[in-house]
């Protein structure tokens, strides 16, 4: 026999909301209300809608995640694991794509999510204040991933350290020109280029203080792509003097980097060390060194700050800055003079 939401309140001596935020596993009830609450609900046979569940909290059951690019691997990443923890606490996902300047402008425009959505998670935009200003106007709460928003709650990394700590690796192995790939962003691009910014910031700071001096001419930008990346490398090797080991701000690019260098018969990690930074799952088939920098967990801390925001009583999370972590695989060595080689000539 069915039963009604208020019946499950009253017996649990809880209020509705109570009721709704405990059978769907929401954060701010505790673990003994909550398996009290399900269990009542059990023996009631009460099973709940989606629509009175979303009348009883007065909220629309959703979130709106805005990302600026759909295509690329770190960004379906962050949205499954975000996703999954969004899912679990009963919300549904709206997703905007702001893939260029006027699709980003037309959102922040006007109150595109008043009525829609329970709150935003912001993935990779470095919003403007104005912007800001538009966000908050909507009476949402936010959670940013990447963008570093000062006194705004959400995940980022320490890219900063994470290109130091790249470079040094490179240079402790005795590497002196060290070249570095960074991510060139399309004259429309919404992204907000901290990140790569950062690392590469990190990877002259570990130059300098190695007491090496940074090169413009070993510092190449391209696209975020494997292309990208071949097309970079093969500008480095047409240097005067070519490097013997680059470090590459992603892995997508690093996968490039890496083609090219077949093509030319030059050895990885023999004659050129390469580096890259993600950890993409297609990097450990390759043998690639890399900088795991948690991407997965990035989503599902970010959907959590969020949902902390949304639940009465359950407390703000504190942000998160994460350490990306060295990950030592096939693709780095001392350079061939410490080695007694001889470098490959590429092949032409």
């Amino acid at each position: 026999m069915s039963s009604t939401v208020d019946a499950v309140a009253e017996r649990a001596n809880v209020s509705v909301s109570t009721v709704s935020r405990a059978l769907r596993d929401m954060p701010g009830v505790s673990l003994e209300t909550r398996k009290r609450v399900q269990r009542i609900a059990q023996e009631l046979g009460y099973v709940p809608s989606l629509a009175g569940s979303r009348l009883a909290t007065g909220r629309t059951g959703a979130i709106a995640i805005v990302t600026p690019n759909l295509s690329r691997w770190f960004f379906g990443q962050v949205l499954a694991s975000a996703g999954r923890v969004l899912r679990q606490a009963g919300f549904d996902v709206l997703l905007y794509e702001l893939a260029d300047t006027a699709a980003r402008e037309r959102f922040f425009a006007g109150s595109s999510l008043t009525g829609r959505a329970d709150g935003v998670l912001v993935f990779a935009l470095q919003p403007t204040p104005e912007e800001l200003a538009a966000l908050e106007a909507q009476n949402l709460p936010v959670a940013f991933l990447g963008s570093g928003t000062p006194g705004r709650p959400g995940v980022r990394v320490d890219d900063h350290a994470a290109g130091r700590a790249a470079a040094r690796h490179l240079i402790n192995l005795g590497h002196e020109r060290i070249a570095f790939i960074g991510i060139r962003e399309a004259a429309d691009s919404t992204l907000g280029g901290v990140p790569p910014a950062n690392r590469l910031k990190g990877y002259r700071e570990a130059l300098t203080e190695a007491g090496l001096e940074p090169s413009q001419d070993l510092e190449v930008h391209e696209e975020n792509s494997t292309a990208g990346g071949s097309r970079a490398m093969s500008r480095l090797l047409c240097a005067e003097v070519a490097p013997t080991a680059v470090f590459v701000a992603s892995d997508e690019m690093a996968f490039g980097v890496l083609r090219t260098l077949k093509a030319g018969g030059i050895d990885v990690p023999g004659d050129m060390s390469v580096v890259g930074f993600d950890n993409h799952e297609l990097s450990e088939i390759l043998d690639l060194t890399t900088m795991d920098h948690s991407v997965a967990l990035q989503g599902s801390e970010t959907a959590r700050r969020l949902l902390a925001l949304i639940t009465p009583d359950a407390g703000a999370e504190p942000d998160l800055v994460l350490s990306a972590q060295l990950v030592i695989r096939g693709t780095t060595a001392p350079p061939f003079p410490l080695r007694g080689r001889r470098p490959a000539t590429p092949r032409t």
